[in-house]
Parts: structure tokens; sequence; C-alpha cells
């Protein structure tokens, strides 16, 4: 991971009756046509506690090459558009945009 990277996280609590499918398939088109997003990840809770999680049960995470990539999507229209069907879909959100200190990686190899 490049030392100027940015990560955005997203937990989210999605809505009763919600086409989570159709969220997470725009999300996958989203992050794949804009060029700023260097990478994508989703996933479902899989087994904490539901004190523990609060009752979010999903997690969005994008990371991108720097902060200046991170602002440049945060304002593309295609994300406002985006943002509008996601913020109408949610129940609850926590978002949270950090660039990481220490990562290990399994594609690194010790030398």
């Amino acid at each position: 991971m490049d030392s100027g990277d940015m990560k955005h996280l997203v937990l989210v609590k999605f809505k009763e009756g919600i086409s989570i499918q159709e969220i997470v398939e725009g999300m996958e088109s989203l992050a794949s046509k804009l060029e700023y997003v260097k990478a994508f990840e989703w996933g479902q809770d899989v087994g904490s506690e539901e004190l523990l999680r609060q009752g979010f049960t999903y997690v969005f995470t994008l990371t991108f090459g720097s902060p200046e990539d991170f602002m440049a999507y945060s304002s593309h229209p295609s994300h406002l558009e985006f943002a509008g069907k996601f913020m109408a879909a949610i129940e609850k959100v926590i978002v949270f945009d950090y660039t990481p200190g220490f990562m290990k990686s399994s594609e690194e190899k010790l030398a």
C-alpha cells in the first residue's frame, strides 16, 4: 500500500424491505467506473453479537491513492447521484475516513 493511500469506511444498517443486492451492485458499478477508486470491498457481518455490532450489518471500504483522489470521488456527479439513493436506503450509518498507518499484507514477502 502506498503511503499516500486513503480509506473510506462506511458501516450501515439498511432499512427493512430494501434490495441490498441493488445497492451493492450500484456500489460495484460506481467503484469500477471511477478511476479515483483504487480498490473496493464490501461484506456482511457473519458473526458479531448484536450488542457489539449495534445493528450495523454491512461494511463498504473504498481505497484511494491520495486524499485528492478521495475529494474528486466525493464531488463527482456519479457519486453524488448514487449517494442520494444510498442514503435513502439506510437506517443508520457510520462513516470513517482515514489514512492507514501500518498494514500487513499477505501479498508482501518478508526479506
